[in-house]
C-alpha cells in the first residue's frame, strides 16, 4: 500500500465495536494493499440491535450509501471534500458531531497500540496475521470486559 508517497507492507485489523461500551464485535483482517472500504460489508451485522453505521470518509461512496439504505442501515459515514468542491458549513458542522461517535473506533486502535508498544505484527502468511490480530482485538475485549464489570 502507497501512503503519502510511502510504501506500507503487512496487514490491516478492520473493525466493527459496540459504540456504546468500545467492545470490538467483529473483525476482519487484510493484506495492507486492500482498501479499508472492501470489507466494509463483511462488518456490518444483521443481528445487531442498532442500525446506525458510523464510518469515516473511505467509505462513502454514493453506492455503499445506497446499499446501507436499502439494507435498512442509518449512515453516519463522513463527508469529504475535494479540491474544487469544498464542504459547506452544515456539512463541515455533521462530520464534526459524526466525529464524536466515530473517535470510539481510535480510541481502540490508541489503546492496543500502548498496551502492545506498537502495532507491527512481524509474520509471514495471513493465517497468522489473523491469528496475532485476533488474539490482540481478543485481549483487548477481556480488558475492557474488566473495566466496565467494575
Amino acid at each position: 500500500m502507497k501512503k503519502n508517497g510511502v510504501n506500507h507492507f503487512g496487514y490491516k485489523n478492520h473493525i466493527d465495536i459496540d459504540v456504546k461500551h468500545k467492545l470490538i464485535r467483529s473483525y476482519e483482517v487484510t493484506p495492507a494493499s486492500v482498501h479499508d472500504s472492501n470489507v466494509f460489508e463483511e462488518l456490518l451485522d444483521e443481528n445487531n440491535s442498532s442500525k446506525d453505521v458510523w464510518a469515516d470518509s473511505a467509505y462513502g461512496s454514493a453506492e455503499k450509501r445506497e446499499t446501507l439504505k436499502e439494507d435498512g442501515y442509518r449512515s453516519h459515514i463522513q463527508r469529504k471534500g475535494c479540491r474544487y468542491k469544498k464542504l459547506t458549513q452544515p456539512q463541515i458542522e455533521a462530520n464534526r458531531k459524526r466525529s464524536k461517535t466515530r473517535s470510539r473506533v481510535e480510541h481502540i486502535f490508541g489503546i492496543q497500540k500502548m498496551r502492545a508498544g506498537n502495532l507491527m505484527i512481524r509474520t509471514i502468511g495471513i493465517a497468522r496475521a489473523k491469528a496475532k490480530i485476533g488474539l490482540r482485538n481478543l485481549a483487548y475485549n477481556i480488558d475492557r470486559y474488566c473495566l466496565l464489570s467494575d
